[in-house]
């Protein structure tokens, strides 16, 4: 069938929460760190979720742009600046988008590239992961718990959500992890938004977003939220995944940066792992990200005042234990490629990407790509000649 009706069933919900393994550590950490109002952050994402289960109709995932917020994080810039890079990034996209000049460059990369892109990926989230339960960040409370017991418990909670995937294993894991921020918060709830600020913008404020926060995040965006995202969404759906196309993912991600940055939120892109993520834990239409939108947005509005102080008793382990399991699953895709070759050039470029930069690894890909190609034409070329003789 070309497209899939929206399922809200049980499925559908252990699917949508199953990606909160990345949205709720940078989340938590630009609301408490970085002081980003709580209401602005959740704000834009639960749209674009929205958007998504309505305009793709699949499982397709809304994230904050990671190299983005892991650099605005650990240099501690504030709200205009971060607003900032959301408003060039949504300009950047909406122009690749809009001018069709996204999709006819993702015609180049060729599919060992496109499983190189989402190796990076997988390792990524398992850094992430192991970062989490060995250096927990200072925004979240300290339990106090040990390295040990956490990277215990994190193991625990992957291995079951990885036997128990697709059986609700994320709902009672999210549960869980509800009655942890409950009995961890301490203090009256205040209840309503938080306040969303308008930021305050200048040509030096444009300057430091463009330099330090935009340019290490548009090979990632590019590579991940678009190329990636559109190829694991028509490796899992099949027709069904016509509407999303790189250009598609290009503007509902510049748009809702648009918003973001509007507002002084938090930087949202799509993600081919949180893709991984929503179906492996039983999402498979536009239901789900339907559902999340709706969590994301009734929580920025009604808990918006409390969130930062809610979101900071979350259990690491649990949010380890399922970026873990969607980081494995999402390098689990190499299974596709068959030649030595393939394998190789996807492994070297995942490797680099996730060592060094995935604008090298990209770039360096594709010499190889273009390079074995001509060669072994110019062999065939060769052989063909000398049998003519």
């Amino acid at each position: 069938m070309a497209t899939r009706t929206p399922s809200f069933d049980r499925a559908e919900f252990a699917g949508a929460l199953a990606d909160l393994g990345v949205l709720v550590p940078i989340a938590v950490a630009l609301i408490v760190k970085n002081g980003l109002s709580a209401t602005a952050v959740l704000l834009p994402a639960g749209l674009l979720y929205l958007a998504a289960g309505v305009i793709y109709r699949l499982p397709v995932p809304v994230q904050p742009l990671k190299a983005f917020g892991a650099v605005a994080i650990s240099q501690g810039l504030g709200s205009s600046e971060i607003a900032a890079g959301a408003l060039l990034m949504g300009a950047v996209f909406i122009l690749l988008g809009a001018s069709g000049l996204l999709d006819r460059a993702a015609k180049i990369f060729p599919l060992p590239i496109i499983r190189g892109i989402q190796l990076s990926v997988g390792l990524l989230f398992c850094q992430l992961a192991w970062n989490l339960v060995t250096a927990p960040p200072a925004a979240f409370i300290d339990h106090g718990r040990s390295t040990a017991w956490l990277m215990a418990g994190a193991a625990t909670v992957a291995l079951a959500a990885w036997l128990l995937r697709g059986k609700g294993a994320s709902l009672v894991l999210i549960l869980l992890a509800i009655l942890g921020m409950a009995w961890a918060f301490h203090g009256p709830m205040l209840w309503g938004p938080s306040t969303l600020n308008i930021p305050s913008l200048s040509i030096q404020t444009f300057a430091i977003a463009a330099t330090v926060l935009v340019l290490p995040q548009l090979p990632l965006t590019f590579a991940n939220s678009c190329l990636a995202t559109a190829d694991v969404a028509h490796t899992y759906f099949g027709a069904a995944a016509q509407r999303v196309r790189p250009g598609r993912l290009a503007l509902s991600l510049g748009v809702a940066n648009l918003l973001a940055g509007a507002v002084s939120g938090m930087p949202i892109c799509h993600g081919a792992g949180g893709m991984t993520a929503h179906r492996s834990f039983g999402a498979r239409t536009g239901g789900a990200p339907i559902m999340m939108g709706l969590v994301l947005l009734i929580i920025s509005v009604m808990m918006g005042a409390s969130l930062a102080a809610v979101l900071a008793g979350f259990p690491l382990p649990i949010l380890a234990g399922l970026l873990t399991v969607a980081g494995l699953l999402h390098m689990a895709l190499l299974k596709d490629l068959h030649q030595p070759l393939q394998i190789t050039l996807a492994i070297l470029v995942g490797v680099t990407g996730f060592w060094l930069n995935l604008a090298v690894a990209l770039v360096g890909g594709l010499l190889i790509w273009w390079i074995t190609k001509a060669i072994a034409g110019w062999r065939d070329r060769r052989h063909l000649a000398g049998g003519d003789i």
